[in-house]
């Protein structure tokens, strides 16, 4: 789940789809505990009737928000790395990733994509990651 924290900025290599599920299952579980803390936090004081305009906004509340924020931003370079290592995984360009930018259809196109299962042996881009004898991809 975190090994591609481990890997922050590599753009190299390749990544099975077992360390791209989990690390995407890790940064959602973590945007789901941070999100609804933030959400019940704030329900909580709209539920009490308080609609005082003083500075009594939950403080919880938004460092929750806050954290949220800073963990989205300190994921997107992993989130990408990982991504561009999935398609070199299948022997396919990095930049295959640019089809997110696609309107409605980029991140379908990208979960299929994802979903596939990589090239067996080295390819152009590196080892197997699968392969129980290769002890680099893990570095």
């Amino acid at each position: 789940m975190i090994m591609p924290y481990r890997r922050y900025a590599e753009f190299s290599g390749r990544s099975g789809r077992q360390e791209y599920w989990m690390f995407f299952l890790f940064n959602m579980l973590v945007y789901l505990v941070l999100g609804g803390a933030a959400a019940v936090f704030f329900i909580a004081r709209a539920a009490s009737g308080d609609t005082s305009t003083d500075a009594s906004v939950p403080v919880v509340g938004i460092v929750m928000v806050g954290l949220l924020v800073i963990f989205a931003l300190a994921t997107i370079i992993p989130s990408l790395a990982v991504q561009v290592r999935r398609f070199h995984d299948q022997d396919k360009s990095g930049w295959f990733v640019l089809l997110g930018l696609i309107p409605y259809a980029g991140g379908l196109i990208l979960f299929i994509f994802m979903l596939l299962e990589g090239t067996r042996g080295p390819n152009q881009y590196g080892a197997d990651p699968r392969d129980p004898y290769n002890s680099d991809v893990f570095r």
